[in-house]
């Protein structure tokens, strides 16, 4: 069964207005289209020689802002290189893994570029993990180099990684001071260093892997997904050049961290791209977003969804509209806010789209169509899937079946020589990820693990993810679209859905973690059940209530539901204070222990 459909809908009026809107941008949007159309994986091309030719062409260009620091194109190439020399020194060599754990800041960019340009792979850790999963993720990089900031030092340390910890690894350590015992002082070993181009930046292919991208998902320890040059520039190409399209002189500003491919590919390509100027931020701030926005000159920022969400709850200001910002890039804007984010704070266009780290394609919105994750030319298609089975449907033919336009179901794509599945570092976890015999014996499609939902004209809209989806009475709810209903009452800053299991019911019951900007009274929850039964089927509507001060998120702003779901709606495992819904007229009313216990043993039923 496919979930309700959608009036959200893509009609050729909409391409049409976007295809025109483009024509003052067309020398850009033509550059990316050649670009999809010259790039090939056995061609010697990649980022660094990008970069490389930039420097040339602009070197007086800025290339990177970073609070009150300014770098050229010429001075970021230059520092690169040298950086490239240092690693050389340390025995670097092409497909080595160079592992970078620091916080935002101009070094990581530099180190970055410096091991690409060598044809080595960046391993872009999270500054955010400790322990198990930090350990993981570097053995997952096989780095024989670890550059590491001096705010990230007992990070590493809590993963067993130092010096006298790992004997045979390389360790370079960027700080201020003197470098901790064991280790080489980034400053020191680029000083004096050769600041021309690497002759290895010459030899690497488009088809090498440049970063590991780790997985941020909520549950399991992180996968590294394999970044190629070709699937970095092809979104330079598909995603910087014909839709965001920047100019020379804009300004792109991005908060979000550099170990997400938001940042360092979408946004960095965006602007390598064009030769504009990367603003990085060190993290996002709500309060103070829109002050560095003015600070940096930014007339670009690259947004996940729920960073909008933020902005949009923080009170209405003066200055919401004083900024140069004219285009947004960026992925997860809910349909429900998208129109009030866009006008509050006058934003003439969202490029949003959708993709992952390890996908093989992406959806991109060029024609400026609202509430859509954008158009993709490559094959894709979206299937009819079985939510209890978490598996698509296989008809008696044995192959998959295509929703209807405006249906929903599970988005898959091919995998062809024009858009490959570079996978994980793990194999096994690779082959895990791909579907065969879909259409026709032999053929091999993506499992995006992602419910959309087909517009129409080869545009989509994010659902739901598989997992958090969940059937009760016999009808599939989307946590996004309760979310949404949930987010449209005053008073709720966040809302996180999901599904608990209810003693002798099938399927799992709504419970939504909601935080409030007050405590809500009775009477107000009264109002919030009367609101959802209006806005949800009956079968959709959040049985059970946690309030919570605030959500648990990852480092890119997923909410955290893997702890939520195992705890349920037990009082004796929940410190935060849990309602019910078994009467709609009265709306939620407190979870005791007495009455868990009536539920937990049938004496209550729904």
């Amino acid at each position: 069964m496919s979930l309700p459909p959608s009036s959200d809908t893509v009609r050729f009026r909409d391409l049409l207005r976007g295809a025109l809107g483009t024509l003052p941008d067309s020398f850009t949007v033509n550059r990316g289209l050649l670009n999809l159309v010259w790039l090939k994986p056995d061609q010697k091309h990649s980022i660094g020689r990008v970069l490389e030719k930039l420097a040339v062409s602009q070197p007086q260009q800025p290339a990177l802002r970073f609070e009150d620091r300014v770098w050229t194109y010429a001075e970021f190439n230059a520092w690169a290189n040298r950086i490239a020399s240092l690693l050389r020194r340390q025995g670097v060599r092409a497909g080595d893994g160079v592992a970078i754990l620091m916080e935002n800041r101009p070094e990581v960019l530099a180190c970055v570029a410096a091991t690409v340009k060598l044809g080595a792979v960046a391993g872009m850790l999270n500054h955010q993990q400790r322990g198990e999963a930090l350990a993981h993720s570097l053995k997952l990089t096989r780095a024989g180099v670890v550059i590491c900031g001096e705010e990230c030092v007992d990070a590493l340390a809590s993963a067993g990684y130092a010096p006298d910890e790992v004997p045979g690894m390389r360790w370079i350590w960027d700080g201020e001071g003197s470098a901790p015992s064991g280790w080489q002082r980034l400053a020191d070993g680029v000083s004096g260093g050769a600041a021309s181009n690497p002759p290895e930046t010459a030899r690497v292919r488009l088809r090498d892997p440049c970063f590991y991208i780790f997985t941020s998902g909520t549950t399991g320890l992180p996968k590294a997904s394999v970044m190629t040059h070709y699937r970095w520039l092809r979104g330079m190409a598909g995603l910087g050049q014909m839709t965001l399209r920047l100019r020379r002189d804009d300004v792109l500003y991005c908060c979000l961290p550099l170990y997400h491919n938001n940042a360092l590919t979408v946004s960095w390509g965006a602007v390598l791209g064009t030769g504009s100027t990367l603003a990085l931020g060190r993290k996002f701030s709500a309060s103070r977003f829109w002050d560095e926005i003015r600070r940096s000159g930014a007339t670009s920022f690259c947004y996940i969804g729920e960073l909008c969400r933020y902005l949009l709850n923080r009170p209405a200001d003066a200055r919401d509209r004083d900024h140069r910002v004219r285009v947004i890039v960026g992925n997860g804007l809910r349909p429900e806010i998208w129109d009030a984010f866009q006008q509050r704070f006058g934003i003439a266009r969202i490029s949003e789209f959708y993709g992952a780290s390890e996908s093989n394609l992406a959806f991109a919105n060029g024609f400026d169509v609202s509430r859509t994750a954008g158009f993709c030319p490559l094959p894709f298609a979206v299937v009819a899937f079985d939510v209890d089975a978490e598996t698509p449907v296989r008809g008696a033919d044995g192959f998959l079946r295509k929703v209807s336009r405006g249906e929903s179901g599970l988005l898959i794509c091919e995998v062809t020589d024009k858009a490959p599945f570079d996978g994980y570092t793990d194999e096994q976890a690779s082959q895990a990820k791909l579907l065969r015999d879909v259409f026709k014996a032999g053929d091999c499609w993506f499992n995006t693990g992602d419910l959309v939902r087909d517009q129409g004209f080869r545009h989509i809209q994010f659902v739901d993810r598989i997992g958090d989806t969940f059937r009760w009475k016999g009808e599939n709810v989307a946590t996004t679209e309760v979310e949404a209903a949930c987010n449209r009452f005053d008073g709720i800053e966040q809302a996180v859905v999901y599904g608990v299991q209810v003693p002798d019911a099938d399927g799992r019951a709504g419970m939504a973690a909601l935080s409030f900007s007050q405590t809500p009274d009775a009477a107000t929850l009264r109002r919030l059940a009367q609101h959802l039964c209006a806005e949800l089927p009956a079968y959709a509507v959040p049985l059970f209530l946690r309030l919570r001060a605030e959500q648990e998120t990852t480092s890119t702003f997923k909410f955290r539901k893997g702890s939520l779901k195992q705890e349920g709606f037990d009082p004796a495992r929940v410190d935060d204070p849990l309602y019910v819904l078994r009467d709609r007229d009265l709306g939620y009313e407190p979870l005791t222990a007495a009455l868990h216990a009536q539920i937990r043993d049938g004496a209550v039923r729904f």
